[in-house]
């Protein structure tokens, strides 16, 4: 064999060596991000914000009644989903809301079907026990929590992102003769209370 002929085999051999050693520090760097399943979260910059998504009509009570059921009108016809932009590798977005929700002390039972927020359907009604006379207001919300997170893990880059999800949904009926419970109720009063009440005048 040709001197020139060795060359080449050796050069086209050194070649094939590097390109699998790239490979494999490659699937190397994929196996370990992929494997950051264990990494810790730092919050920040968490914001709620309340929205009423249904509304009742002005509500008159004439006599105290045992129980009433106020009709609810779609008001905000937004889609709401727990988004995680972006998602670190590893985690996957139901760990990255889990953690956010162990944070932020979350009450299970106030949440709702956790995927989505549609507000054009569900409950068509709310309802209030043990009324007095007077006027009342009744809304749905939805009380949205935006947040900022970084994931680190060892031996991989941190990786920043943001969560937007929301930690209650629910309804109320209020009388107007009191102060507003909440930013939703206080958008709710504005709406709906005769303009001298307590809670039009508060809101």
């Amino acid at each position: 064999m040709s001197m020139y002929m060795r060359r080449r085999m050796w050069g086209a051999g050194a070649a094939l060596v590097a390109l699998a050693a790239g490979l494999t520090a490659c699937a190397d760097s994929d196996t370990r991000a992929g494997s950051c399943t264990d990494g810790k979260y730092t919050w920040s910059g968490i914001e709620r914000t309340q929205k009423v998504t249904k509304l009742a009509g002005p509500i008159t009570i004439a006599r105290p009644t045992a129980s009433y059921k106020a009709q609810l009108e779609v008001i905000d016809t937004v889609v709401y989903n727990r988004t995680v932009s972006p998602v670190p590798p590893g985690a996957g977005a139901s760990g990255v809301l889990a953690a956010l929700d162990e944070h932020l002390d979350v009450d299970e039972s106030k949440v709702g079907a956790r995927g989505v927020v549609d507000t054009r359907h569900g409950d068509s009604y709310v309802e209030g026990t043990a009324l007095h006379k007077g006027a009342y207001y009744a809304w749905s919300y939805v009380d949205l929590v935006d947040a900022d997170f970084t994931y680190t893990c060892e031996d991989v880059e941190p990786v920043k992102g943001h969560v937007r999800t929301w930690d209650e949904i629910g309804s109320d009926i209020r009388p107007c003769a009191e102060a507003a419970p909440s930013e939703s109720g206080r958008e709710a009063a504005a709406l709906r209370c005769p303009t001298g009440s307590r809670a039009a005048q508060e809101a």
